[in-house]
């Protein structure tokens, strides 16, 4: 038989698994809001706002979204790790929440424990674009151009961490060279300086890249993953331009803070995949030449499962490549 405090103890765990139930079974009952950690107009803010709209509407409430900039990402984060853990703020973020637990030794949060995966969202390769005006025209000449000129040319990023100041990592790390990286509050902004011709290159996500490549703007050069676009055959990558190995896939996941209870979970995890299947949905990700995660690979567990093994991968990648940053 239980003693008085075993019954206690189960007394207790199943109180507490009412009151999360009856929480979730009222849960929304008002607007949620989803930060975005990088500016508007940029890929991660459209790609919130496509299904934020549509997990708004199964859900019944608005989904506001907040831009919540700076430290590449690190300052939204650290506001969801602290927010009340009741599903009425949410995150959206990318391959730099990973990196970020490398590159900010001094985070207010522990990266894998602080929050609770929802799901994952997309996934696409970064391209390398450069601005109409260079003289390279192929990817090989764009890497003899940075090599000769690497005193004078700017690559643009959205802060240690991005997405984009991987890739330049990378592409120097593997060059051999030391170039000037301006820094923006998100690609968004960035790309509008690419284009105007402020700066030299910028490495950026096939979301953000394609209306602008469609429109002849800018000049691409090559993908950083390791099989080419089916939407851009002609582009190769960045390993069939003497860079064996190179490969960065950017994607996106939805999480909340930890300790939402896991019925709240379920419900915005249904929500999400509801968005995953909307025909609207689908033909913008279909635009941004962007890809889903398989159906069966892309719920919360997988989504922690993720995170996990990004925060181990880009930990050596950075540490290898000269370490964090001060």
């Amino acid at each position: 038989m239980l003693s008085f405090l075993g019954r206690t103890f189960v007394a207790l765990a199943a109180s507490l698994g009412f009151a999360a139930s009856a929480l979730a079974q009222d849960y929304p009952n008002r607007q949620i809001t989803l930060i975005v950690p990088y500016a508007a107009g940029g890929p991660t803010d459209s790609i919130a706002r496509l299904i934020g709209e549509s997990m708004g509407n199964t859900l019944g409430q608005t989904i506001i979204i907040e831009n919540s900039l700076g430290a590449g990402g690190t300052t939204a984060a650290g506001r969801v790790a602290k927010a009340d853990p009741d599903g009425y703020m949410l995150m959206i973020h990318h391959l730099a929440l990973a990196a970020g637990a490398t590159l900010y030794p001094k985070l207010t949060y522990n990266t894998t424990e602080a929050f609770a995966g929802i799901g994952l969202v997309n996934s696409g390769p970064f391209i390398l674009n450069g601005k109409k005006g260079l003289p390279a025209n192929t990817i090989k000449e764009a890497l003899d151009y940075i090599r000769t000129n690497q005193e004078k040319v700017t690559m643009g990023g959205a802060g240690a961490g991005s997405g984009s100041n991987l890739c330049n990592m990378l592409i120097q790390s593997i060059l051999g060279v030391k170039i000037s990286e301006v820094s923006y509050r998100g690609t968004g902004p960035a790309m509008n300086d690419l284009v105007g011709g402020q700066i030299d290159f910028l490495c950026d996500q096939s979301t953000n890249s394609m209306s602008q490549i469609k429109g002849g703007t800018i000049k691409p050069y090559a993908v950083t993953s390791l099989e080419r676009m089916k939407d851009l055959k002609d582009l190769p990558t960045m390993a069939e331009a003497g860079l064996p190995g190179f490969e960065l896939v950017q994607w996106h996941a939805l999480y909340a803070p930890k300790g939402t209870p896991a019925p709240i979970i379920a419900k915005l995890s249904a929500a999400l995949e509801k968005a995953l299947a909307d025909p609207k949905v689908l033909a913008r990700f279909d635009d941004f030449a962007t890809v889903l995660f398989p159906a069966s690979a892309r719920g919360p567990a997988a989504t922690d499962a993720r995170l996990k093994s990004e925060v181990a991968l880009w930990g050596k990648v950075i540490k290898d490549a000269g370490g964090p940053a001060k």
